[in-house]
């Protein structure tokens, strides 16, 4: 059986972030690199069923950004300690250790290590790129080999490809993985679930807003359903990131509501949930957004779009005359 190794870097990190080499984030344009590179490997077919990275944090989010935008979800990816400062035998080995049932592997990590790991494995010195970068952050090497992967040796594979983000075309492709529209972001972007947060006090219902990320207006609770989460789901985890609130979706119908973002329109699902536990701010994740209850008829007017508010008020009135708990 002929296998396929994809070498993929790291993308353009944060230098300037005062943290240790391990912790260093992303970039923006690192982000959309890994989730481009991404997206043409899904619209190519070619999506691994195996993704190895370094722990480095700029590792491990440009796999986890790759591989939600190939349709596969975080736990897809797996840390491999040895990807990290690893010499071409190391990698070797950890490739080596790959089941024979795959039949093609993404290994993610960094540079000098990944680009010598592609000399060694080349049976022919390999031309130098024009600008000296054989592999530029969140660059793709594709190989192929004839040999089971137990038996990778020096000079085994064969270099099929090289690809870099900049040279793919621009945008994401939508419907997902091959539509003819190209949007701004990666096409699970555009489907987003929210939570509105309730309580009863006094028999009189109550409803949580939060600051938006800049603390500039009221907001809920809200993100991207994140592959292999359902909008359910997702919003309950968006509840805890966001709010720093853990509780029960209610047994009432949720909103949907439309929002324009990236370019188009995301359509949002908003569940109602009974709040049971509100985390302390200093332990919360996200502190800095501010947290409030208000009367409903006063949450709906203080939230930003006439459609999240109509559909604030339409559940907050299904929850009222439902009598849910």
């Amino acid at each position: 059986m002929s296998r396929e190794l994809l070498l993929l870097r790291h993308g353009k990190s944060d230098g300037s972030v005062p943290v240790d080499d391990l912790e260093r984030p992303l970039k923006k344009r690192g982000k959309l690199g890994a989730q481009r590179m991404g997206a043409w490997l899904a619209e190519q077919g070619r999506v691994p069923q195996r993704i190895l990275t370094s722990p480095a944090e700029r590792a491990r989010a440009t796999a986890e950004k790759c591989a939600k935008a190939m349709g596969l979800t975080a736990e897809a990816v797996t840390l491999e300690p040895a990807l990290y400062e690893g010499d071409p035998e190391a990698l070797a080995h950890v490739v080596a250790r790959c089941p024979d049932d795959i039949s093609r592997l993404m290994v993610v990590g960094h540079n000098p290590g990944l680009e010598e790991f592609l000399d060694w494995l080349s049976p022919e010195p390999l031309p130098d790129a024009e600008d000296g970068k054989r592999l530029p952050t969140a660059a793709l090497a594709r190989l192929g080999l004839d040999v089971a992967w137990a038996s990778l040796a020096a000079g085994g594979a064969r270099l099929l490809e090289l690809q870099r983000p900049k040279v793919l075309p621009e945008g994401f492709p939508f419907p997902f993985p091959d539509g003819a529209e190209r949007r701004e972001r990666p096409a699970y972007y555009y489907t987003q679930s929210a939570v509105l947060p309730y309580r009863w006090r006094d028999g009189a219902l109550e409803v949580l807003l939060i600051g938006s990320s800049s603390n500039r207006h009221w907001s809920l609770p809200k993100g991207i359903v994140e592959p292999g989460l359902s909008p359910k789901a997702s919003a309950l985890k968006e509840a805890g990131e966001e709010a720093g609130i853990s509780g029960a979706i209610a047994a009432v119908a949720p909103g949907h509501y439309r929002q324009a973002k990236w370019g188009a329109t995301c359509e949002v699902a908003l569940f109602a949930m009974r709040v049971d536990a509100e985390q302390p701010q200093h332990d919360r994740e996200e502190p800095h957004r501010t947290r409030r209850w208000f009367a409903p008829e006063e949450a709906a007017a203080a939230v930003k779009g006439e459609a999240l508010a109509s559909e604030l008020r339409a559940l907050a009135a299904r929850l009222q005359s439902g009598g849910a708990s």
